[in-house]
């Protein structure tokens, strides 16, 4: 792999979005009065954040190649894996008296202790494993398909199986475990899969300057004509 100037600014860009909307996901469930349908569209406050994390992986996948972005994905699972140790073990230390009064250990778990809870750890693992993997192989393919043209047919086509794959998981494993309760699941899978879909839309300008700059910048088109796509593949 050669040294690029702007790969490693743009994985870090990664890594820091998917770390806070992770911390954010657990702290508050966000309800702005807004229903479709008579389904109330509240979703988790890392839902806010969280699809820059999609946009940063088309980034890296148009400019520098699903091999480089698959690197990434494996480095922000990672970086998630450990948040959650440490969270883990922060809780179960113990707590000096006058903390405990103004705060606690049960403010605690019931706010930062969801990053470090068994649920939310699987969860978040399987849900962004399978859908960054996703929305990263379709850009790929469809790259190729388009000859590298209609770049918006490809930010946007991806992150609509990427997102999809991933709300399903993340929702049904995070209320199986019991993180959220099923009486929600539907509203927060639909609002969080709506709020997501239209970010990554809304944003398409900016993905394309991007882009553009760093293809010029980095001297990289990189098409996955002869990649393997084995996920598991570091």
């Amino acid at each position: 792999m050669r040294p690029y100037r702007y790969f490693d600014l743009v994985m870090a860009a990664f890594v820091a979005v998917l770390l806070i909307s992770n911390i954010a996901s657990s702290a508050k469930i966000v309800d702005w009065g807004v229903s479709i349908f008579g389904l109330r569209l509240s979703f988790d406050a890392g839902t806010l954040l969280f699809p820059l994390s999609y946009i940063f992986g088309d980034i890296l996948t148009e400019v520098y190649g699903y091999d480089r972005s698959r690197r990434v994905i494996w480095v922000g699972f990672g970086s998630a894996l450990l948040m959650s140790l440490c969270f883990l073990v922060i809780q179960n230390l113990p707590g000096e008296a006058t903390w405990k009064s103004y705060a606690g250990d049960n403010a605690y778990a019931a706010i930062l202790g969801g990053v470090s809870s068994g649920g939310i750890i699987v969860a978040s693992i399987l849900g962004y494993f399978t859908g960054e993997f996703s929305n990263s192989y379709v850009l790929a393919k469809m790259k190729i398909w388009t000859s590298g043209r209609w770049l918006w047919t490809r930010t946007i086509g991806s992150t609509i199986v990427g997102e999809g794959v991933d709300t399903v998981v993340f929702m049904t494993i995070a209320c199986l475990f019991g993180v959220f309760p099923w009486s929600i699941a539907l509203s927060l899978i639909v609002a969080n899969y709506i709020f997501k879909v239209g970010i990554e839309a809304i944003f398409t300008p900016a993905t394309y300057k991007i882009v553009s700059f760093l293809k010029r910048a980095e001297k990289e088109d990189y098409y996955d004509r002869d990649t393997d796509f084995n996920p598991f593949k570091i």
